[in-house]
């Protein structure tokens, strides 16, 4: 069956992000690299990562492929809200370097530049738009706008 990816349901962006090496799947040293942008000590990464796989790996091979990303994410859109949420709420946290619960012109424009995307102040303001945000940022409903959104078109 072809489905055709929504926004709700395509999670591709996010997927890619995380998949640093681009093998099409996310692995611990994919995610070590993604929270290695960020100050966490490396014992609180090592635990998160664990975790994030755990949840995530459903066929249990150390991997987490698309689909159990998808899967893991679109939870979400389903009647109740997945504990497996809890995924895309550590990335916001990694993302929100104040810790003030909202995600900065800043926060996103560093993000997006350790992530290996060159994203202009524009794209970011148009960014924080899309996500509901005002001039203090982007609350953590707004990123998931964000990333469930496809910018490839």
């Amino acid at each position: 069956e072809n489905r055709v990816p929504t926004p709700e349901t395509d999670f591709r962006s996010a997927f890619e992000v995380l998949d640093a090496d681009r093998d099409g799947k996310i692995s611990r040293d994919d995610l070590r690299r993604f929270y290695a942008g960020f100050s966490y000590g490396s014992e609180d990464a090592d635990e998160m990562i664990g975790t994030m796989i755990s949840l995530a790996d459903l066929n249990s091979d150390g991997f987490v492929e698309y689909d159990e990303f998808e899967r893991v994410l679109g939870g979400y859109n389903n009647r109740k809200k997945v504990s497996s949420y809890g995924v895309m709420e550590d990335v916001f946290k990694v993302m929100d370097k104040d810790g003030d619960g909202r995600l900065s012109h800043e926060d996103l424009k560093s993000y997006m530049n350790w992530a290996g995307f060159s994203a202009s102040d524009e794209d970011i303001k148009a960014m924080i738009r899309l996500g509901g945000g005002d001039d203090k940022g982007v609350c953590f409903d707004g990123l998931v706008k964000i990333l469930a959104v496809d910018f490839s078109g």
